[in-house]
């Protein structure tokens, strides 16, 4: 086995785990709240009020009821799996840019008196991020990568219509917004050539650097 497999293998456990890790959370926190009455509820978002702006990070973690949470743990577990294989640390980057735009979407555009919460907004930031991040970092595996999970979960995008009155298309709509702009924002850069202090020894290559969020 090669040092790149290793690698490779290391980083998929701990993507693996991470997500695993993080779906159970979820079931356990919806546990609670229904344990205590549903008092977890009141973390959601309710729009345009100054001080929910600090339940937008909680909101991403709670939902109403089994139903909710089940409907969102299998595109969150293999969105998630498949977006962290490209660094933990870049991986945060995203989900906290697709948290915080999803959530300050819904906080400005959704209805009075409603109340938004759920992992979905995590779910559409992260397919709109695998979606377009190929194609931004010009990276022709994640092209294909992107493509697959466009094939499969291309009727997520139906989540963006406000057919349902009881579904918030807000925060599916800014969450992908958010999954966009962290693409953009957490693109990779370009190899570019160091500048020399003096003229290159002859045979000897210009060094490259490159730099990456990982």
């Amino acid at each position: 086995m090669t040092v790149m497999e290793t690698r490779t293998g290391a980083r998929a456990l701990l993507a693996g785990a991470l997500m695993l890790g993080w779906v159970g959370l979820l079931w356990v926190l919806e546990a609670v709240d229904l344990a205590t009455g549903h008092s977890l509820d009141s973390h959601g978002i309710s729009p345009r009020e100054p001080g929910e702006l600090l339940d937008i990070v909680p909101a991403a973690f709670l939902h109403s009821g089994w139903e909710h949470v089940a409907s969102n743990s299998l595109p969150l577990l293999v969105l998630g799996f498949i977006a962290a294989l490209g660094g933990l640390r870049r991986f945060a980057g995203v989900v906290l840019t697709v948290i915080v735009v999803g959530g300050l979407g819904v906080w400005l555009t959704a209805p009075a008196n409603t109340v938004t919460l759920g992992a979905s907004g995590v779910v559409f930031g992260l397919f709109g991020y695998l979606l377009i991040r190929g194609f931004v970092d010009r990276r022709p595996l994640d092209v294909v990568v992107g493509l697959v999970v466009a094939a499969v979960y291309g009727s997520l995008l139906l989540g963006v219509l406000p057919t349902d009155s009881g579904v918030s298309w807000q925060g599916h709509l800014f969450g992908l917004i958010g999954g966009a702009v962290a693409a953009f924002v957490l693109r990779r850069s370009t190899p570019r050539p160091l500048r020399p202090s003096g003229p290159a020894p002859a045979g000897q290559a210009v060094r490259t650097r490159t730099e990456r969020f990982r």
